[in-house]
C-alpha cells in the first residue's frame, strides 16, 4: 500500500521528458490564487505518486504538470504517495525496473522514444509538448476517460499530433481542443485507452 510523505519540491526528479506547458501554467495560476494553507490542503488532497530512487531522490511517476506548477509557484513541499522503494537499486538497474513497472516514459516532444539518459534531472528542465496539453484538456472536457497508466496521455497526444494544428495563442489552442474533441469520439480513436465513442443522443 502506498505511503503518504511530505517532501521538498526541490528533491523531485521526473520520469518523463516532456510536459504541456499550457497545462502547467494553468495549474500554477490555480496554486498561486490560493493562500499558503490552502495550497497545502490542495496538495494534500492531490498527492503525487512517486518512487524512492538511488541517492535518496524521489522520482514522481505521474502528475508532472502539478509538480512543475508547484515548483514554479515557489511552493516548498508537497505530498507524495510512495509506491515503491528502489533506493538500494543501482542506477543501471533502476531505469529498466521503472520501465518494466510502466513508471518511466522517455518520449520526446515529437513523440519519439529516447534513452533514459534524456530524462532531465529536474522538473524545471522538462520540455514543452503542446500535444500533451491538448490531450490533457480533451480528457478534462470528457473526450476520453483517464486510464490507470500515465502513458495513456502520451498515446492520445500522438494520435492528435498529425491530425490537429495548434496555433500560438490561447484562443487558437482552445479551437484545437474543440477539433480534438470531435476526433476523440471518432472511429479512428477506437483503439486508444479510455475511448468513449460518440456522445449518446
Amino acid at each position: 500500500m502506498p505511503k503518504l510523505h511530505e517532501v521538498g519540491i526541490h528533491r523531485l526528479r521526473p520520469t518523463q521528458i516532456t510536459v504541456g506547458m499550457i497545462e502547467v501554467h494553468d495549474k500554477r495560476a490555480k496554486l498561486e490564487s490560493l493562500k499558503k494553507h490552502e495550497q497545502k490542503a490542495f496538495l494534500f488532497d492531490h498527492p503525487i505518486p512517486a518512487v524512492w530512487g538511488p541517492d535518496g531522490k524521489l522520482y514522481i511517476t505521474d502528475h508532472h504538470h502539478l509538480g512543475r506548477a508547484a515548483s514554479e509557484a515557489g511552493i516548498d513541499t508537497g505530498f507524495f504517495l510512495v509506491e515503491d522503494d528502489f533506493s538500494k537499486v543501482p542506477i543501471a538497474q533502476f531505469w529498466p525496473r521503472m520501465r518494466d513497472a510502466q513508471w518511466a516514459h522517455p518520449i520526446d516532444q515529437h513523440g519519439q522514444l529516447q534513452s533514459f539518459e534524456a530524462i532531465p534531472d529536474h522538473l524545471e528542465k522538462l520540455i514543452d509538448d503542446p500535444y500533451r496539453s491538448l490531450a490533457g484538456y480533451v480528457r478534462e472536457a470528457g473526450g476520453y476517460d483517464k486510464a490507470p497508466t500515465a502513458f495513456c496521455e502520451f498515446q492520445w497526444a500522438d494520435f492528435f499530433r498529425p491530425r490537429v494544428t495548434i496555433g500560438p495563442t490561447r484562443a487558437a489552442f482552445n479551437s484545437s481542443v474543440a477539433v480534438a474533441l470531435k476526433l476523440a469520439a471518432s472511429p479512428e480513436a477506437a483503439k486508444l485507452p479510455g475511448y468513449k465513442g460518440p456522445p449518446q443522443a
